[in-house]
């Protein structure tokens, strides 16, 4: 990546965001560079309907093999009217329609092309297995699928679609990062963008190709570095790390991939508040030129929107990322009643697109397995899902994590908690699949968090709290002599395999299980006794039951991340002074 003309790829730029198509060498690893892709492949999360009666579907005779789909019996007639076939064209509203930027399913003998057009690789190259996930009363399990727009300027397509040559044939990189969660009663989809320049330390990855293996990093880099330490399954395991979620399926698509895909689609609505042109006076932008008002965009224009940040708002990732967002649920309502679908050779011309755009890991390596990925998709209406982007804080010209927002979106989709809030106050925290340890073989430091400026520090609570838990079985607990000033008694833990001890360690002391939080500021199992608990060795019962401050917090979070519901009709982007026409 490139600072600017002429400067290396490991250069930082101190920008940090990126340009567009064409960007004369804005591409740097450590910061600016032209603009991502759009949202990766899958970020269509709503069905088109299916799909009506159609005319034949035309392609090579005779029956299908080499995969899991049905055979065709000798001397069947090829019309679309039949079960089989009416079937077979719902996948345009189901499968490909719902996962990818716009797509659709295809006639019956291309089944097998289909499956060759997929490109595969591993779901996690780190080091660490991914938990199981939880499941719900009634033994229901989520789905999180992890949505990568690649920058890769290693074909001929790709380097025509924009980046200075310096960049060519580079390590591809993640510029955009969605996870899109569905719940597991399939009621609602939530999907958290991370912004490209988000500074993360990276796990170990192996790449299953070369067998290179990529040491976890002792320092912060950009998340989109991931992509090229042995490709998106060290995405994958990079989300692993930070998140604590289990991911279930990644989906990646590359700038040739989105520019197919727009043109299948046929064209999504898209708003901007003033005429607009992303280009400064160094050359630097997408290109993108509208009018004032609402267009349709396919095509070249489409991935022109969806790389822009010269141009919209504050000329920063974050605005491209909002405008990833209005794009995805655009596209959705598009889809949804777009009555084209229904034209077999429009069908095709969307399936063949789909599935030559897609790297999917091998859980998903044929069409079979996408439809019926896409049966549960399906069921999820439009007006249940969120789009939101990760609470972030500045840190120079990159961003961190926003501590406390950000873990708990993170926490809210590991507890299959809706974005939306439509059951996040009658919904209570789950109990961790991971099963605790005996009492007595649980470490847990205690710290002293009762400081306020009005009382000042509770002396001693460390140590009496820790005292408790000991004759409570803790053996191990010890008094830390840091103070760590919290409003609220919480239980902090690290990863996701001490959950369960530290939601055991909240029981224990009748701390409400939400107490228990994930930080990456703690190495193993820590109570930081707050001010809510300055005194006595049981949790006053008013503070165990005050769930307001929770509510206010992910409101707070929701509203950090600019939270977009997918039937919001009337969302437009704000254009940037200098940028009009």
């Amino acid at each position: 990546m490139t600072g600017g003309p002429g400067v290396g790829r490991d250069s930082v730029r101190g920008e940090g965001m990126r340009g567009g198509v064409r960007d004369a060498g804005e591409r740097g690893r450590g910061g600016g560079g032209p603009e991502g892709t759009g949202p990766a492949a899958g970020t269509a999360p709503e069905p088109a309907g299916p799909a009506g009666p159609a005319g034949p579907v035309s392609g090579p005779a005779g029956p299908v093999s080499g995969g899991t789909g049905p055979r065709r019996r000798a001397g069947a007639r090829r019309r679309c009217g039949t079960r089989g076939k009416r079937r077979i064209l719902r996948w345009v509203a189901s499968v490909l329609s719902l996962l990818i930027l716009g797509t659709a399913g295809a006639g019956y003998l291309y089944y097998r092309q289909l499956n060759s057009n997929l490109k595969k690789e591993e779901l996690n190259l780190g080091d660490k297995p991914m938990a199981g996930h939880q499941v719900n009363a009634a033994g229901q399990t989520p789905l999180n699928i992890l949505l990568i727009g690649s920058d890769a300027r290693n074909s001929d397509a790709n380097k025509r679609l924009g980046g200075a040559r310096e960049t060519f044939d580079s390590p591809p990189l993640a510029d955009v990062q969605m996870l899109l969660h569905v719940s597991a009663d399939r009621s609602n989809i939530s999907v958290i963008s991370m912004p490209r320049d988000t500074l993360l330390k990276m796990p170990k990855c192996t790449d299953p190709e070369t067998d290179e293996v990529y040491p976890a990093t002792t320092g912060p880099r950009m998340t989109n570095e991931s992509l090229g330490r042995g490709g998106p399954g060290c995405t994958v395991a990079t989300w692993y790390e930070l998140t604590g979620i289990t991911i279930d399926h990644f989906m990646m698509i590359d700038f040739s991939g989105v520019v197919s895909m727009a043109d299948a689609i046929g064209g999504v609505p898209v708003c901007v508040t003033d005429n607009v042109h992303s280009r400064n006076s160094k050359g630097q932008g997408s290109g993108l030129k509208l009018e004032r008002g609402t267009t349709y965009v396919k095509g070249e224009q489409a991935l022109q929107w969806l790389r822009t940040r010269y141009g919209f708002e504050d000329g920063t990732d974050l605005a491209r990322t909002h405008a990833q967002h209005m794009y995805m649920n655009s596209m959705v309502r598009e889809l949804k009643k777009n009555t084209k679908l229904s034209d077999p050779n429009k069908l095709r011309k969307l399936a063949e697109s789909a599935t030559r755009a897609l790297t999917v890991d091998e859980r998903l390596d044929t069409v079979k397995k996408l439809y019926d990925l896409g049966e549960e998709l399906k069921k999820v209406p439009t007006s249940r899902i969120t789009m939101v982007t990760m609470p972030w804080v500045p840190q120079g010209g990159r961003v961190l994590p926003k501590p406390g927002e950000a873990e708990l979106l993170f926490k809210m989709i590991r507890e299959d908690t809706p974005l939306d809030g439509r059951a996040s106050k009658k919904q209570k925290p789950q109990a961790s699949g991971d099963p605790a340890a005996p009492d007595a073989e649980i470490g847990v430091m205690v710290r002293n968090g009762t400081s306020t400026d009005a009382l000042g520090v509770a002396a001693g609570r460390a140590a009496e709290v820790a005292g408790v838990l000991a004759e409570e079985g803790f053996a191990q607990a010890k008094a830390d002599p840091r103070l760590t000033p919290r409003e609220r008694t919480t239980v902090y833990f690290p990863s996701v395999d001490l959950e369960g001890d530290a939601q055991t360690v909240a029981k224990s002391l009748g701390l409400p299980l939400s107490s228990a939080k994930r930080s990456t500021d703690v190495s193993g199992v820590t109570l930081v006794v707050g001010a809510d608990w300055r005194t006595g060795s049981t949790y006053p019962e008013s503070a165990a039951e005050d769930d307001d401050k929770d509510g206010k917090d992910r409101d707070e979070a929701l509203k950090s991340g600019r939270a977009l519901n997918g039937e919001d009709t009337e969302a437009c982007m704000t254009v940037q002074p200098g940028f009009t026409w």
